[in-house]
């Protein structure tokens, strides 16, 4: 099985390098690494760079994760490799882990045949407990910080016609990316690919490196952007869906977990209670 880790980082150097030589130290073998520069400034490239969004509204706003991960996915389809790669592990600069992690998740996917996205467990999230003792199981919500999805999933649901890194699979014009991993997970269920969060891999985010480098990020501070996650998100769930808040998109997200095991009751082992 072939890996293509997609890194997204944007003027922080350090942070990004440090993370692949991780990468390379504990999940060597098929696992190709390619660094997203989402808007980064030419001095402050990390070394491992391997595609840059250098447009003038890139360098003014970054990309974040939705134009970025975009990105990403585009940088592989115009180098004609993705069809190389079985599973793809999109991540931020921002997480940290010890010991193997990438391989770990390839490992626990090849359990899983259904799973077009399979997340690990940040250390501190409270969906721990859901699982009941459980290693892995099957969710309808899980948040987009480091996924690893299956290249089958990404064909299923991309753009054909005329990608770009507005649209190649994620929706660009959720510019934060508020709703737009529960939107993913819908669009898997309904095409039978489910979404599962497991334990056996582990990860933390260092907030603290959003909260205090805002500056060097060029993006706005924390608690600002915070709230224009939430106002934007939740603006682009009614506009699109005519939801008008997270919990009613979840509730449709239930719907299409619910019709998943009605299609696969072989799963049922793995379904939350």
């Amino acid at each position: 099985m072939r890996l293509a880790t997609v890194i997204l980082g944007r003027n922080l150097p350090e942070t990004t390098d440090s993370l692949v030589e991780r990468f390379l130290a504990h999940d060597t073998g098929n696992n190709d690494i390619f660094v997203v520069e989402s808007g980064t400034q030419q001095d402050r490239l990390s070394q491992y760079s391997t595609s840059w969004a250098n447009w003038d509204d890139a360098m003014q706003h970054g990309l974040r994760f939705p134009r970025g991960f975009n990105f990403g996915l585009l940088d592989l389809v115009r180098r004609g490799v993705l069809q190389d790669y079985d599973y793809i592990f999109l991540t931020r600069n921002t997480i940290e882990f010890e010991g193997p992690l990438a391989s770990v998740l390839l490992d626990e996917a090849q359990r899983h045949p259904h799973v077009g996205i399979l997340s690990p467990c940040e250390v501190d999230w409270a969906e721990r407990e859901y699982l009941n003792g459980r290693s892995t199981a099957y969710v309808w919500h899980v948040n987009h910080l480091a996924w690893l999805i299956s290249r089958p999933f990404v064909e299923c649901l991309m753009e054909r016609h005329d990608p770009s890194y507005m649209n190649l699979l994620y929706d660009g014009s959720n510019f934060r990316g508020y709703g737009a991993d529960t939107e993913l997970i819908i669009k898997g269920y309904m095409n039978e690919f489910a979404t599962a969060l497991t334990t056996r891999a582990l990860f933390r985010e260092n907030t603290d490196l959003v909260r205090n480098h805002a500056d060097l990020m060029k993006t706005e501070p924390y608690d600002v952007n915070h709230r224009l996650v939430f106002s934007e998100g939740e603006e682009w769930m009614r506009r699109k869906y005519g939801f008008n808040n997270r919990l009613q998109m979840q509730a449709y997200a239930k719907m299409a977990y619910d019709r998943f095991f009605e299609l696969h009751p072989d799963c049922q082992h793995l379904r939350l209670s």
